[in-house]
């Protein structure tokens, strides 16, 4: 793998931990009501978005073994230019349900 790849691959893996320790112990009323921890969240999820979106232009066949690679980047897309329709709930289940799967990608991807 590129130096390059493992990099962006390592960004990911580390945004998306950032969003395991923001939110570990919370619960979706929680996030809800907190303001800060949304943005926090929000920040990490176009870090990753960016990130992957940047991995795809430089290497592709790495990016796209990545569950839904090409959503997460519409995440991000949506996330920068679409603020203002984000629902919060259907951000609360991508932390539950498509988080671990990302991360379980990229870590195996990094082990290869």
């Amino acid at each position: 793998m590129r130096p390059e790849s493992a990099k962006l691959l390592t960004d990911i893996l580390d945004s998306s931990t950032r969003i395991v320790e923001y939110t570990r112990g919370r619960s979706r009323d929680q996030y809800l009501a907190e303001g800060e921890l949304r943005d926090a969240v929000h920040w990490n999820f176009a870090v990753i978005g960016e990130a992957l979106s940047q991995l795809n232009k430089l290497d592709p066949v790495t990016a796209q073994q990545i569950s839904e690679w090409h959503r997460i980047i519409g995440f991000r897309n949506q996330l920068i230019h679409g603020y203002g329709v984000i629902k919060n709930e259907i951000t609360w289940d991508i932390i539950e349900t498509k988080l671990p799967v990302l991360r379980a990608d990229v870590s195996r991807l990094l082990t290869l």
